[in-house]
C-alpha cells in the first residue's frame, strides 16, 4: 500500500511554514467539463503560481481542482508530481472511485475531495454510496471540501460528519451578501465549530460581497468598504467560534471572474485585517494548515 505524505515534522532553523490553502492552476485550452459555469480566458500556470509563493514568502500551496475541469484531475496531478514537497492537492471525484485509485491519489499528494456545488443540484450525502465514500475519505484522513451558499451547508456538513470525515468549508461559508454574519446558514456553520471536525477557509471574501454582484463601474468606494467591513465581521465571528486551530487561509489565485478586484498580495494582506493578532495568523498559516493538509511543519 503506498504511504501517504508525512503528516508533520520538525526542522529547526528552517523558514517557518506558511501555507496557501486554496489556489488553482489550469490552461485555457484544456478540455472543459460539459456542465460548467465558467470557461477561463487565460492561463494560470504552475510557474506563475510558484513565483507568487516565492515573492510573498509562502512555503507551500494547496491546489484545488477547478470546477470547470470536472473530475479530470490529470493536470493537477501532473503539477503535484513536479513539487511533491511543496504542493498538495484537492481533487473532484465520483463517489464510485475505488480504493486503489484513492490510494494512488494519496501517494501523489492528494489530501481531500472537493464538492463545488455552486449552481449545482445538492447531492444527498446521506445516500449509501456517499456515506461509504466519505467513510473511506475519513479512513485516509482526507477532508471533504464544501463550496455552497451558507443556507444549504448545514445538512451537507452534518451528513459528512456522520461518517467521521473532516469537513472544510470554502470561502467563509458563502454568507448572503445582504446579511453577512446574520445569515442563518452562517450562524448554523458557527454552531458546527463545537464538533471539532469542521474547518473554514478565510478566502475570497470578494465572492461574498455586493461588489461582486455589480459591474466594475458601479463599485463605489463606499460599497467596497461596506464589503470589507462585512468580511471583517464574519472573520471575527469565525475566529471566536473556531479559533485559529480550525481556520486556514487561501489566496483563491488566480481569482477567477474577480481578477479586477484583487491580486495575490492583497489577498494575503487581507488576512491581517481579518485576524489582527500575529500569533493567531501564524497558527492559521502554519500549524493548522500543515496538520490539515498533511504538510511537514518547520519552525
Amino acid at each position: 500500500m503506498p504511504s501517504p505524505p508525512p503528516r508533520t515534522a520538525a526542522s529547526h532553523g528552517a523558514t517557518p511554514t506558511v501555507v496557501d490553502g486554496h489556489a488553482h492552476v489550469f490552461l485555457k485550452d484544456m478540455p472543459l467539463a460539459t456542465a460548467r459555469r465558467y470557461a477561463p480566458s487565460h492561463d494560470a500556470t504552475p510557474a506563475d503560481y510558484l513565483g507568487l509563493l516565492d515573492a510573498h514568502g509562502v512555503t507551500h500551496g494547496v491546489l484545488v481542482q477547478p470546477s470547470f475541469l470536472g473530475t479530470d484531475n490529470g493536470y493537477l496531478l501532473s503539477v503535484l508530481g513536479t513539487q511533491p514537497q511543496r504542493l498538495r492537492g484537492v481533487v473532484m471525484l465520483d463517489p464510485a472511485t475505488d480504493e486503489a485509485q484513492l490510494q494512488a491519489l494519496g501517494a501523489a499528494g492528494v489530501v481531500g475531495v472537493r464538492l463545488n456545488l455552486m449552481g449545482q443540484a445538492v447531492p444527498d450525502l446521506d445516500a449509501p454510496q456517499w456515506q461509504r465514500f466519505l467513510a473511506r475519505l475519513a479512513a485516509l484522513d482526507w477532508h471533504l471540501e464544501l463550496h455552497r451558499q451558507a443556507a444549504d451547508l448545514p445538512p451537507l456538513i452534518d451528513a459528512a460528519l456522520r461518517t467521521g470525515c473532516r469537513v472544510v468549508v470554502d470561502h467563509f461559508g458563502r454568507p448572503d451578501a445582504l446579511q453577512d454574519y446574520a445569515d442563518p446558514g452562517f450562524a448554523a456553520l458557527l454552531q458546527r465549530a463545537a464538533t471539532g471536525r469542521v474547518w473554514v477557509k478565510l478566502s475570497a471574501a470578494y465572492r461574498n460581497g455586493r461588489g461582486s454582484q455589480v459591474a466594475a463601474a458601479e463599485r463605489t468606494p463606499a460599497l467596497l468598504q461596506a464589503d470589507a467591513d462585512a468580511a471583517r465581521r464574519c472573520a471575527q465571528q469565525l475566529l471566536a467560534a473556531f479559533g485559529p486551530e480550525r481556520l486556514v487561509w487561501g489566496s483563491d489565485w488566480p481569482h477567477t471572474q474577480h481578477q479586477d478586484m484583487t491580486d495575490y498580495g492583497r489577498s494575503l494582506a487581507a488576512l491581517a485585517d481579518w485576524v489582527p493578532d500575529a500569533t493567531q495568523r501564524a497558527r492559521i498559516l502554519g500549524a493548522t494548515a500543515a496538520e490539515l493538509f498533511h504538510i511537514p511543519l518547520t519552525h
